[in-house]
């Protein structure tokens, strides 16, 4: 595929396997780079810098110290998270399915390890929830889909494993599309028909975008220390921005996507990222190097060593920056968010090599043109398939009325669409070869109102969504962090803003994202 090879492409020279060796050493090599990934992560256990001391609030970094300094329970913390969430959930409905029993029992095993001086891992006693999609052991596993209404999985998804592993408890599954692509509400607003919308907690009536917003609103709202989204077109970062959250979208196949009911393979096999969504930036250091590298079942997943964002020297950075791209239709981005987006350049003029205004517009225009052919071109024939799989015959209105309107595209017009996408990736590399980062919007607006004709505000198609600054991202596979930088001229709505760094460049990302939560404040507790 045109997709894989270039992808594989961009990895560096020193990290490709030699041709003189068997499998068995390939195999030993990349389980090393596995692990040498994952035993970075409690380093950044010892570094954080929140200066929050209410536990529901306080960065699951810092939550994790305080746990292996024994100052804290693990069972304190699970209690603590439950009990916030049994007080917020009925009015966002962003937690669908609950495992509170089993998170307790967890939570006094992993009290009796630490009482012998034992920790299980970075996360030992840290509270999450995990998006619906994504496999959780002995939990109710929907997907939002009524196939898998009672479906309870034998496994975790690979991602999953990886955080309890390091001693993460779950606490339930958090809202999300049918299948994450799209439904009721479309793809702007966690809704389906099994559980309904869920509501942001800075404003009851808003989106929480899509697809992981359940995910962003509970994490907001300080029901759980992290979740893990996913993200196709902007599902992890439209709902970090509506939610005012930090999220990223790590480089396609850094992440293996086993156990998300949307996984890998196919020809939108790169578009599909799996990533965490905290309060602080510090927390998707810790929790990134945890769940990436390969893990022997997405036949994508590369071995690439994880670079330290703490040793990063901003001063050494060039960047670019765009306020508006034209690309949300209509109502084009609106003033506070060009002001944020200003206000964060302003702020890296004197932390930075150099602030340029500067984006590849006609380029990020045919990324769009040949994706919206790809995605549509078999006629959403990939989503019957879905559908299919799980024997649901009652999904979506929304997604059958336009999978009626949809018109499939030759073979040949569907593989010319395919190298235009690829051409315009090349494209794109070659433009970013000027700069370090590339700061922009993540949605024209803050969360619009649920119940409006195209709410759009983060991940959403419609004028004035993210789709046009999001979706790009995952064509090209390049990583992205969103991070709170503003709010809307009243206060009350967050703005976050995209951090975008070239293939392997988290750790880029991740350096200016933390620069600019400093600057901003970042997260900002909601008033519900």
């Amino acid at each position: 595929m045109n997709d894989s090879n270039s992808s594989r492409s961009t990895l560096p020279h020193h990290l490709a396997p030699a041709p003189a060796l068997s499998r068995r050493e390939l195999i030993g090599l990349l389980r090393k780079a596995t692990a040498a990934a994952a035993s970075a992560a409690p380093l950044y256990a010892q570094a954080s810098t929140d200066s929050s001391d209410e536990l529901i609030y306080m960065s699951a970094t810092k939550l994790a110290g305080l746990i292996r300094a024994r100052k804290v329970s693990a069972l304190e913390a699970v209690n603590a998270y439950i009990e916030r969430q049994i007080q917020v959930n009925d009015l966002m409905n962003a937690v669908v399915m609950n495992s509170y029993a089993r998170a307790r029992k967890e939570a006094r095993e992993l009290d009796a390890m630490a009482a012998r001086g034992e920790f299980k891992g970075a996360l030992h006693g840290v509270p999450m929830t995990i998006k619906d999609s994504l496999d959780t052991e002995g939990v109710i596993s929907t997907g939002a889909t009524y196939g898998r209404q009672q479906y309870k999985p034998g496994k975790d998804a690979t991602v999953v494993a990886r955080v309890r592993a390091a001693g993460a408890i779950l606490l339930g599954k958090t809202n999300t599309p049918e299948f994450t692509l799209g439904g009721l509400g479309g793809i702007s607003t966690a809704s389906n028909l099994l559980y309904g919308s869920s509501h942001n907690p800075y404003d009851l009536t808003r989106s929480t975008a899509g697809s992981s917003g359940g995910a962003g609103a509970i994490v907001a709202a300080g029901g759980a220390a992290f979740d893990i989204g996913s993200d196709w077109g902007g599902s992890i970062r439209g709902p970090s921005h509506n939610n005012g959250i930090a999220g990223i979208k790590p480089t396609s196949v850094r992440v293996p996507r086993t156990g998300h009911i949307v996984d890998y393979g196919g020809i939108f096999d790169l578009w599909q990222q799996l990533g965490p969504m905290t309060r602080r930036v510090e927390d998707l250091m810790l929790i990134t190097p945890i769940i990436s590298g390969p893990d022997f079942r997405d036949a994508s997943c590369a071995p690439v060593p994880w670079a330290d964002p703490r040793k990063v020297d901003l001063k050494k950075l060039k960047v670019a920056f765009c306020a508006d791209n034209g690309g949300t239709g209509r109502q084009a981005t609106d003033e506070d968010t060009k002001k944020t987006v200003r206000q964060a350049a302003k702020w890296l003029e004197g932390a930075t090599l150099s602030v340029k205004e500067d984006a590849p517009l006609a380029v990020l225009e045919d990324l769009r043109a040949a994706r919206s052919a790809l995605t549509s071109g078999d006629g959403w024939a990939f989503y019957k398939r879905l559908a299919d799989k799980w024997h649901t015959v009652n999904f979506s209105p929304q997604r059958k009325e336009a999978m009626g309107k949809a018109t499939p595209i030759s073979s040949a017009a569907m593989v010319e669409a395919w190298e235009q996408h690829d051409l315009a990736k090349s494209r794109m590399l070659e433009w970013m070869k000027n700069y370090d980062v590339f700061i922009c919007p993540t949605a024209g607006k803050p969360a619009q109102p649920i119940d409006q004709e195209g709410a759009g505000g983060g991940g959403g198609s419609s004028p004035g969504g993210g789709w046009p600054y999001t979706g790009v991202f995952n064509s090209t596979g390049w990583p992205s962090v969103v991070v709170r930088c503003g709010s809307s001229a009243d206060g009350k709505l967050p703005i976050g803003l995209q951090v975008v760094a070239a293939p392997w460049r988290e750790d880029l990302c991740l350096a200016v994202a933390a620069f600019l939560e400093q600057q901003s404040g970042g997260w900002k507790r909601p008033p519900i």
